[in-house]
């Protein structure tokens, strides 16, 4: 039966028992973890946040009735022990605890909840995904979770402190708020006031970041909540949350980004103790794209893309002539001592990998132990091969891995992703290791074959270069952006720019992204309207926090970093989130489901 604590209180939490203690009375509070019935000797392993404290029951000292009650406790039964602390002895003392040394004689007992027997063991890993959402308050109870979340508070409180120091104020933006078009398509909130109207969740609050500006706060950040209704990937889920921040006054891109390398150095020092460099590798995003195969490079190693269209201009390979005849390019990574680590088997495997970032196939060339390696020697000479093993630099052992394609960029994304998928499979980075870098001078639109026109990269309250001005209304394709990602292991951890803040020049992004005028002030007319008021040269920044706890633990899957996280398909396994309503609630916003239930 379980007992109350009347007024009982806690002295010290389980894992911070130490042989500072030993001799002392303590009051230990938490969940059975583990337990041992040796007759006359019961122990007990006794777990909280902090860690866990072996009790011991023992004969001599505790009443028949105290024996008793400990002999009916079951696993997580929820209990308060007083004791005395005493030191582990001989083989009784465990160097693979961090209380291992000492153990809590027990004078005093209550049960405070009994449990019912688990779905699952506390702990195990193993366990099916759906299960331990399901019961995602038991999983919470998992070691490396409950590490994972104190990382994420030591990673909100560090960003507190040191934007606190900058001269940032922490300022809420609201969270219902106007639908606007670009962008992941919104999560909608139905309004009852207003029949047929709709606010939208805030997919970052970037216009209302913007608007504290021009409102004059200077310098703005927030832990925020964001939403996205968009399919969900490993390190994506439907509202996750960002670092915000936006700093007046500014018009180069490099303010910024100095302050958020403060940032970061403070949070890997103190979490991890690793030294980042002060300063940043930045790159190009098309020399990340050429070198690369992508604008989140991961640099903790090399296996960079290279170009041979001089070297092969002259092939008789059909595929190569006709990628080059077609204005494309041929390029190709090299896998040190590939020959030996890829089978045909496994080279047929990545062909198919390779086709499915749109490319036609993969082609490979390696300096094998026994000879050449090679998949279209038929169609070329001695001479070329010798060439392409000359102009990628390739040692005996090493295979060449070449696509070909009308496109450039076309190509680099699939030799990128093939690079990032070796480097992976071959363990070609260590644990613990970490590569940062800026990626700058990105395209300030892209082309959507969907709708004909051009739209904003980023987004389209984003600053052009200076020079890039004049390409504004005859080449969008030209301009470039002030805008900035910060990477690290391959990952975007965040990204932002410098904010247009002069209203022509807002005006004419909005034109170049086919906007009408009627478009514009029914999306943005509040504000645009704002520009006419005075608006100080200002930028910004949001570093995933999701993203960069999931580095800061190891952890490659971003729902072990979020309390209550969603399933791929959007929904909570625990809740059985999103449900039906009643349709009282549903009369009362003018929403009709009838034709979904029909």
């Amino acid at each position: 039966m379980s007992e109350l604590l009347c007024g009982q209180k806690r002295t010290v939490m389980c894992g911070d028992v130490s042989t500072e203690y030993i001799g002392k009375q303590v009051t230990l509070m938490g969940w059975v973890h583990r337990r041992r019935d040796l007759g006359g000797l019961i122990f007990l392993q006794l777990r909280d946040r902090s860690g866990i404290t072996q009790v011991v029951f023992d004969t001599d000292v505790c009443s028949q009735e105290l024996l008793q009650k400990a002999s009916s406790i079951k696993l997580e039964y929820v209990i308060s022990v007083v004791g005395k602390v005493r030191r582990r002895v001989g083989n009784n003392i465990n160097p693979n605890m961090k209380t291992g040394e000492i153990e809590l004689v027990a004078e005093e007992l209550k049960i405070l909840s009994e449990a019912d027997t688990t779905p699952f063991s506390i702990g195990d890993e193993g366990t099916n995904e759906a299960l331990r959402l399901k019961y995602r308050y038991l999983d919470l109870r998992r070691e490396k979770l409950q590490q994972n979340l104190v990382v994420r508070s030591q990673i909100c409180r560090i960003t507190r402190n040191y934007l606190a120091d900058c001269g940032f104020l922490e300022i809420e933006t609201p969270m219902l708020g106007k639908s606007t078009p670009e962008g992941a398509r919104d999560y909608l909130v139905p309004s009852r006031i207003h029949p047929g109207s709709f606010y939208a969740l805030p997919q970052s609050p970037q216009i209302y970041k913007q608007l504290l500006m021009i409102g004059g706060m200077d310098r703005y950040f927030q832990i925020a909540k964001c939403f996205r209704d968009e399919d969900l990937r490993a390190n994506r889920q439907p509202e996750f949350t960002q670092i915000d921040l936006e700093m007046s006054f500014v018009d180069q891109e490099e303010e910024v980004m100095q302050l958020t390398e403060g940032l970061l150095v403070n949070i890997f020092k103190e979490v991890r103790g690793v030294d980042l460099p002060e300063h940043f590798l930045r790159l190009s995003w098309h020399e990340c794209m050429n070198r690369f195969g992508s604008d989140k490079p991961d640099m903790r190693f090399g296996m960079e893309i290279n170009k041979l269209d001089d070297t092969v201009k002259d092939s008789a390979f059909v595929v190569f002539q006709n990628a080059l005849n077609a204005g494309g390019t041929v390029r190709a990574i090299v896998l040190k001592d590939g020959c030996d680590k890829l089978s045909r088997k496994e080279l047929d495997k990545l062909v198919e990998f390779v086709k499915t970032y749109k490319v036609k196939g993969l082609a490979w060339y390696g300096l094998g132990k026994d000879g050449i390696k090679c998949s279209f020697t038929k169609a070329v000479s001695a001479e070329e091969l010798d060439g392409i093993a000359k102009a990628l630099e390739m040692q005996q052992g090493d295979i060449a891995l070449i696509v070909a394609d009308e496109e450039w960029q076309k190509a680099c994304v699939a030799l990128g992703a093939l690079r990032c998928h070796l480097a992976a499979k071959f363990e070609m980075y260590k644990p613990g290791q970490f590569a940062c870098l800026w990626v700058v001078d990105f395209p300030l639109f892209e082309y959507s074959e969907e709708d004909q026109r051009y739209v904003a990269m980023h987004h389209p309250f984003t600053s052009p270069k200076n020079e890039d001005l004049e390409f504004m209304s005859t080449d969008p394709s030209r301009v470039r952006a002030k805008a900035y990602d910060v990477v690290i292991n391959g990952d975007e951890m965040g990204g932002g720019s410098m904010r247009i803040y002069n209203r022509d020049i807002q005006s004419l992004m909005f034109q170049t992204i086919g906007f009408t005028q009627e478009q514009i002030v029914d999306k943005f007319g509040f504000f645009v309207d704002a520009f006419n008021y005075g608006t100080p040269p200002h930028g910004g920044l949001a570093l995933g926090l999701d993203r960069l706890v999931m580095v800061l633990t190891d952890t490659s899957n971003i729902k072990d970093v979020i309390a209550f996280p969603k399933m791929q398909n959007a929904s909570c396994m625990m809740s059985n989130a999103p449900s039906p309503v009643e349709q009282k609630q549903l009369d009362e916003l003018f929403i009709s489901c009838e034709d979904i239930n029909a």
